[in-house]
């Protein structure tokens, strides 16, 4: 079920940053309480192949995302001890030396199983054991949420695991939401910054075709 138009999850998760420090996160209350747009993108595991490819990438455009009023936060079901080595690890040993936004630790999957993110396959009941079988890892996709400052989800994709995400489309989405809540006007297709938008009637939309 889709998320878009609806408000986040109100709950809190473990979370580790670069300096050891555990601490609970609301991604909800993150936004809503800031006045801030959040980005949260989730990746599967810790010590990995893409994921540390698309870690450095968000950190490298940090500056960007924060010119944008927007909290960037990653996310897996690794727990907080596992992100902790990680984050000591150093890049050309396959790390994430240098991140230095939160990373949750949802190992319990309670979020993840909220959102619905989760490789399962398929599940059946074990009768000789009295228990639910899954089949699939039980991590999660490259799943991205795209959350406005009331705590409304604007943008929500799923990546497939091989599959690394383009980091700067989601700052041409934040442009383009904000643009929306600015100034009122829609955004067409492959809009960019400073580019031309339009009114939402058909006279807009026959101006900006005719126009380009």
């Amino acid at each position: 079920m889709a998320l878009v138009g609806k408000k986040f999850p109100n709950i809190a998760v473990d979370a580790m940053n670069d300096m050891g420090d555990t601490f609970k996160v609301n991604v909800l209350e993150e936004a809503t309480k800031n006045n801030k747009k959040v980005i949260l993108f989730w990746y599967p595991k810790d010590f990995t192949f893409v994921c540390p490819t698309e870690l450095h990438a968000f950190q490298a455009a940090l500056p960007e995302f924060e010119k944008r009023n927007t909290i960037v936060i990653g996310a897996s079901c690794d727990t907080a001890e596992v992100h902790f080595a990680w984050l000591n690890t150093a890049k050309d040993n396959g790390g994430i030396e240098g991140v230095t936004y939160p990373l949750l630790a949802d190992s319990n999957r309670n979020l993840a199983n909220m959102l619905r993110i989760l490789d399962i396959q398929s599940e059946s009941y074990n009768e000789e054991t009295d228990s639910i079988v899954y089949e699939g890892d039980n991590v999660t996709y490259r799943a991205t949420f795209l959350i406005d400052e009331e705590g409304t989800v604007f943008h929500e994709s799923v990546n497939h695991m091989p599959v690394g995400r383009n980091v700067s489309e989601f700052l041409r989405l934040i442009d383009a939401y904000a643009h929306v809540q600015t100034h009122g006007e829609v955004c067409p297709a492959n809009w960019e910054n400073g580019k031309e938008a339009m009114s939402a009637n058909r006279q807009g939309v026959a101006e900006y075709l005719s126009a380009n």
